[in-house]
């Protein structure tokens, strides 16, 4: 099997002592097949993370491959393979197969998703569920971010409140209603 970045051949190794992986000594990337990765998977501690705990508590520094941009094809049955940005303060892509469920990790990423304890979520983290939910939250981060820039940190934490509040109560309607025509006067 070659690399799929720099096309160099793949050597074998183990991650773990029970998952074996090929990994690339010129590029430093590694290939779990889906037949190596899936049985380790089902022994493993397995937390869901959600989009905004991913967002706002994780700090994690480490060198981004050079070859985190480049498209890459499955070492295994040579089809494109699908690319997931990982959003940390240093965002990268994982890579995974759509069709032999086999994962690549350039150089340093693997070591980030063990030290998030995210190694065993790689599914999820590859799932159009958890796309759809990055995009919402960042969406949501955004909004927020406006809001604290147009009316300052105090009325906008008062907005926060009062929407959380809001949220789920069943008259929810009626109070934006409310605001709308008091403001709107």
């Amino acid at each position: 099997m070659r690399c799929p970045k720099c096309r160099t051949d793949l050597l074998q190794g183990s991650l773990t002592p029970s998952l074996g992986a090929d990994y690339c000594p010129e590029c430093l990337g590694i290939w779990i097949s889906a037949r190596e990765y899936e049985p380790w998977q089902s022994h493993q501690t397995q937390y869901s993370a959600a989009p905004q705990w991913l967002a706002q508590s994780v700090d994690v520094q480490f060198k981004l491959s050079p070859y985190d941009n480049q498209a890459a094809l499955c070492p295994e049955c040579n089809r494109i393979l699908s690319r997931t940005k990982v959003s940390l303060k240093t965002p990268f892509y994982l890579e995974r197969c759509a069709n032999c469920g086999g994962i690549w990790c350039d150089g340093g990423e693997w070591e980030v998703l063990e030290h998030l304890e995210l190694h065993a979520s790689i599914p999820q983290l590859c799932s159009q569920e958890w796309l759809v939910q990055i995009q919402k939250y960042q969406q949501i981060e955004k909004d927020r971010e406006a809001l604290v820039e147009r009316f300052g940190p105090d009325l906008a934490d008062l907005v926060f409140t009062l929407a959380d509040n809001l949220e789920h109560h069943p008259h929810a309607d009626f109070a934006v209603a409310y605001l709308v025509r008091r403001i709107s006067k």
